[in-house]
């Protein structure tokens, strides 16, 4: 490499799986240059994550390809019931669920519907995406050293095909690497949490021709309760391909046999793919930044694989962190704003990894008899989860006095009503229904307004200002939402707003205006 420069890019993302791909995706969406590099030949083969809920399709939909995952994941559209039997022939769907509010109201959450996508099928999409929306996306490249420096960090990178050896520069690296992350390793940041939970477990892949078996009982997952192959069946495509899930203490055993005794079908044409063993384990990363290093997914987080909380947990970390190295980078926030990424996602990864340890595998008792001190299921779904600290600016009416002071969001019901530190609620604003309070912010900052609100004073920031008519804005107050649809200040001064971008941003409370839009 003698007398050459040596590449450089914004940002290095170490790890080319679902999150890292969806960080690159989000960077590009903030217009900022960024090189993934993935030392596998190609993304997943295994079908992993199947539910992608809500919030992740909302952030899916801000980067312009909810559509694109809705279509590929087609095969799968409508199989979104439970189903419980002694085997799969005898068993029966459970009853639908129906998101509901307080008092059991029936409440629309999203402008998104949650979608069930095998991962082995939505990587190759997002990878694609990635490359498309200007992305450098390099396979059989593994990360073989890193270094910090006051204003870069330098990698060096192995060709796994070539056996060629380079550097690359970026200003940030995002560690994606994975739940063994060898970066969060060589960082010395140690885990936090419960450790392995509950009896080993196995994982068998499996290919089976079985559409006419399901046919009227389509299901997402189907708990078999035969006493020779007790455990669950997940469906990868609704037909052919299936994961069935059980107790990993046995795992040599004859397993077509014990798959089609579960199944109480001949099956003549099952074909194993893959036996994996794996153990569920809760534990957090005690730290989610060091320098220019940042973690996400799961080298930040591992929990149970309940409804797929780690997947969409690490997608709500690339949401998080994007929008902050993109403000960063351009020189419109000072570097302290990436303290928040930490102060924010470090408990949201706890919250999400203790409440997926905590529910039940029983899908009879899942369904009839929740826990009730277990969070509502769409504060999981819809991104219910407060921040209380990091890049929010707190009312000082509120500050003052205890009693509004205290008022946290409701975990045990699902009740968004605006409250700081929250994502912003969903309302259409259109009669289409196309259009949804979302949608006002990401890429760029929001500021909404009641009817009544004095419009503040044009500026020249890309800040955009909106008057909504919405039940969770009174007339006279105004919300500054961020990039990544969290509402990071509220009050009834909409100039104060000015203060708020500003302080929240740089720190100096210089005068920053905002701008009207149309």
């Amino acid at each position: 490499m003698s007398g050459q420069r040596t590449p450089t890019s914004e940002v290095l993302v170490v790890g080319g799986g679902l999150v890292g791909l969806t960080t690159a995706l989000v960077l590009r969406h903030h217009g900022v240059a960024v090189t993934v590099v993935e030392k596998r030949s190609t993304t997943s083969p295994q079908p992993k994550a199947r539910r992608f809920h809500m919030r992740s399709m909302e952030i899916f939909r801000e980067l312009g390809l909810a559509e694109l995952v809705h279509h590929a994941a087609r095969d799968l559209a409508g199989h979104d019931r439970m189903a419980v039997g002694r085997t799969l022939a005898e068993a029966e769907q459970l009853p639908p669920w129906q998101p509901s509010g307080p008092g059991g109201a029936v409440v629309e959450v999203s402008p998104e519907a949650p979608c069930l996508i095998a991962q082995d099928v939505l990587e190759p999409v997002l990878r694609q995406a990635a490359v498309d929306a200007g992305a450098t996306v390099r396979f059989d490249t593994e990360l073989v050293a890193f270094e910090q420096h006051d204003d870069e960090v330098v990698a060096d990178l192995l060709d796994r095909v070539g056996g060629d050896r380079s550097r690359l520069r970026a200003r940030y690296l995002v560690a994606a690497d994975g739940a063994r992350s060898p970066i969060r390793q060589a960082l010395g940041i140690g885990r936090s949490g419960r450790g392995a939970i509950g009896e080993p477990s196995v994982n068998v892949y499996f290919h089976a021709d079985l559409g006419e078996v399901v046919r009227g009982r389509e299901f997402n997952l189907c708990q078999l309760e035969h006493p020779d192959a007790p455990g669950a069946l997940a469906s990868v495509d609704g037909r052919h391909r299936w994961v069935f899930m059980g107790n990993g203490k046995a795992i040599d055993r004859d397993w077509p046999a014990a798959l089609r005794a579960a199944l109480g079908v001949p099956a003549p044409d099952l074909e194993i793919r893959s036996v994996l063993p794996w153990q569920a384990e809760m534990l957090i990363a005690d730290r989610y930044s060091s320098g220019r290093v940042h973690l996400a997914g799961d080298a930040a987080h591992v929990m149970p694989p309940f409804a797929a909380s780690g997947a969409n947990t690490g997608i709500a970390d690339a949401h998080n962190l994007g929008w902050k190295l993109a403000a960063v980078l351009r020189g419109h926030a000072a570097p302290a704003l990436l303290d928040s990424y930490d102060a924010e996602r470090r408990p949201a990864g706890w919250f999400a990894a203790d409440q997926s340890s905590r529910r039940t595998l029983n899908l009879r008792d899942l369904m009839s008899a929740p826990e009730p001190t277990l969070a509502h299921t769409l504060v999981l779904a819809a991104g219910g989860f407060q921040y209380t600290e990091g890049a929010l600016c707190n009312d000082p009416e509120k500050a003052n006095d205890p009693e509004k002071a205290n008022d946290p969001e409701p975990i045990t019901e699902f009740n968004p009503v605006g409250r700081i530190g929250t994502r912003i609620p969903h309302r259409w604003l259109d009669q289409a229904r196309t259009r949804s309070t979302i949608d006002l912010a990401g890429p760029g900052w929001a500021l909404l307004t009641g009817n009544r609100t004095p419009h503040p004073t044009p500026g020249r920031t890309g800040l955009a200002v909106h008057h909504c008519d919405v039940d969770f804005l009174p007339a006279e107050q105004s919300l500054l939402v961020r990039p990544d649809h969290v509402i990071a200040w509220r009050g009834t001064d909409p100039t104060a707003a000015t203060e708020a971008f500003a302080a929240l941003l740089n720190g100096r409370g210089s005068a920053t205006e905002l701008s009207p839009t149309g």
